[in-house]
């Protein structure tokens, strides 16, 4: 039987030793931050991060909803207070729908939240050489056009004119490619440019190089919003351009959301393609 004196003894090591265990970082939240101004109206993201003394990397993630549905905290995007635990600056984005402003609105949007991210990294504690994007289905249009096009033929809108929007990686998932061959690319009309023109403009697939950014894609066989055949076009023409990329091919997920699965190959990527120390 143990004594007394042992039981107190252990028990007071245990105290210290709970006391004194690392705390796990604060994490900072802040919804409906105004990332941009268009005539007046805000553009709004939820931002979350950890308390940290070194510079964080950050991720920018982009809902689907074909370019006229969805929001900042819906399946299709990141929760970001997990993403800050997994020490990231996360930004989660609404942007301009189509019922309200015709794309390319959408697209200028996102750009000026990466711009924003560039902007403001010293406020965030953002390593901007390690900023990722993310985006779910026409998120994940957008986020593959920006790997492929950056600024593209549009004009910078929102605010940030100067600010970079330079970024490391993407990831795509469940996500359009070549907007002809798809039966709602027409949703993408531009008011001032031949619909035609304006698709295959806006179709990442166009314009694949090998200089292009690092993309992670994924997709499944059974996702019946966005064929297999669609992202198939995409990786084909990554593989023959050479260019970064990883694919991810599923065999019953359907029309993925930003799923665990997704998270682990997601977090996988980026420790891949994050620079070195």
């Amino acid at each position: 039987m143990k004594s007394p004196r042992f039981l107190i003894a252990c028990c007071l090591w245990w105290l210290w030793s709970d006391s004194n265990a690392e705390e796990p970082p604060k994490i900072v939240h802040r919804d409906d931050v105004v990332y941009g101004q268009v005539q007046g109206a805000g553009l709004l993201a939820d931002i979350a991060w950890p308390e940290s003394k070194t510079k964080l990397p950050a991720i920018i993630s982009v809902h689907g909803g074909r370019w006229k549905a969805g929001h900042k905290r819906d399946a299709s995007t990141i929760k970001v207070d997990q993403w800050a635990g997994f020490g990231f600056f996360a930004m989660s984005i609404d942007y301009r729908l189509v019922g309200c402003t015709p794309a390319p609105a959408c697209y200028q949007d996102f750009q000026c939240a990466i711009r924003y991210v560039h902007a403001h990294a010293e406020e965030y504690n953002v390593d901007t050489s390690r900023i990722f994007l993310i985006g779910q289905s026409a998120g994940g249009h957008l986020v593959s056009l920006a790997a492929t096009l950056g600024d593209g033929p549009w004009p910078r809108t929102g605010g940030w004119e100067k600010a970079s929007n330079d970024f490391r990686a993407a990831i795509s998932v469940a996500a359009c490619y070549e907007l002809p061959t798809l039966s709602w690319g027409e949703i993408w009309t531009p008011a001032s440019q031949d619909p035609a023109t304006a698709r295959a403009e806006a179709s990442p697939v166009n314009h694949v190089s090998k200089t292009m950014k690092p993309l992670l894609v994924i997709h499944s066989d059974t996702d019946k919003s966005v064929p297999i055949e669609n992202a198939l076009l995409m990786v084909e023409a990554l593989k023959k351009a050479g260019a970064d990329f990883t694919f991810h091919r599923y065999p019953a997920l359907g029309h993925m959301g930003i799923i665990d699965e997704v998270i682990e190959k997601s977090r996988a990527f980026i420790k891949e393609k994050s620079p070195a120390p």
